[in-house]
């Protein structure tokens, strides 16, 4: 069995509770209690969330555990001495940390990060690499793993973060069945950006979210203005002028970070070679791509792979 620890202290966020919910549904679906669950604080009894709902937990001078999972908040300050001191200790025993989004910031503070790869929130990544330059912060990751110690982005990376841990303990069979379960990705790699183009876009109708839809799922079609038009119900002017307006950006432009998000993915897992990504996104060509990736990502495929082989092989050491 896993004994698995959620440490909170004043002012956590809510969203850290979200990770229970996979081990949860792990041990549903194995028909076993493959984890155990504990919520831990300092001193335990009730713990105020940044929303002001007290969450109970106990003390975790009494927890005995293989995985602490630190909870994330909405400020970034400094942490008690027993909770560092608990945290060192935990990793000198062996156990796995975890810290989603901000959790990061109280293991840097610990000395847990020290010399490890790590990420966290877009938002707080370059603060996180200025406060603890011993540290090398990738802010553009869903999740990272470095020996035993896991962080990931914000938000609900969480829950991708979790996932990848009952990966890493039961297999992907279950971990696609919990993702399923949950109605939510079977999870995103730990090297997917944490941007998404269908994020950025934000359209503001159904009409225009129906389009993007189609086009992310007909990615190695031509596309056309005319195409797209024609799924919106729309003459090509009107849905130009309209889908620029909802997205600021033009058709052909959302259609261009469409293929390169896919594309990058692809070359990053490792699941296509570049000649492959460019057919199997639309771009046609490598070199189109390549134009392609510099406009959106400043960097061409190939230095893409070769970091994502460089990320693979420090994980594995």
């Amino acid at each position: 069995m896993q004994r698995i620890g959620l440490v909170i202290s004043p002012g956590f966020n809510m969203m850290s509770l979200s990770a229970t919910t996979v081990f949860e549904m792990a041990n549903h679906l194995s028909g076993a209690c493959v984890y155990e669950i504990a919520v831990v604080s300092e001193h335990g009894g009730p713990v105020a969330s940044s929303i002001g709902v007290p969450v109970h937990s106990s003390p975790f001078g009494e927890a005995d555990l293989d995985t602490a999972i630190v909870g994330a908040s909405l400020e970034i300050s400094p942490s008690s001495q027993g909770l560092l001191d608990f945290l060192r200790q935990t990793e000198r025993g062996g156990a796995r940390l975890v810290a989603p989004c901000t959790g990061a910031f109280v293991l840097a503070e610990a000395g847990v990060l020290d010399g490890r790869r790590a990420t966290t929130h877009w938002r707080y990544a370059r603060e996180l690499q200025a406060r603890y330059p011993r540290i090398k912060v990738d802010e553009d990751r869903i999740f990272i793993e470095d020996r035993n110690v896991w962080t990931s982005a914000g938000m609900t990376a969480g829950i991708d973060l979790a996932l990848a841990l009952v990966e890493a303990d039961l297999g992907a069979d279950i971990a696609r069945s919990v993702a399923k379960g949950m109605v939510v990705y079977h999870r995103r790699a730990g090297g997917q950006s944490q941007f998404s183009s269908l994020l950025e876009l934000e359209p503001k109708t159904d009409r225009i979210q129906a389009v993007l839809t189609y086009a992310k799922r007909h990615l190695d079609m031509p596309l056309t203005v005319e195409q797209l038009a024609e799924v919106a119900g729309l003459s090509p002017r009107q849905f130009s002028r309209i889908f620029t307006a909802e997205t600021g950006q033009s058709p052909a432009k959302a259609v261009e970070n469409l293929r390169v998000e896919a594309a990058r993915l692809a070359i990053e897992e490792g699941r296509r070679n570049i000649d492959e990504a460019a057919r199997m996104t639309g771009f046609g060509d490598r070199e189109r791509m390549r134009r392609a990736f510099l406009r959106t990502l400043g960097q061409p495929p190939q230095v893409l792979r070769r970091n994502a082989r460089l990320a693979n092989a420090l994980a594995a050491e």
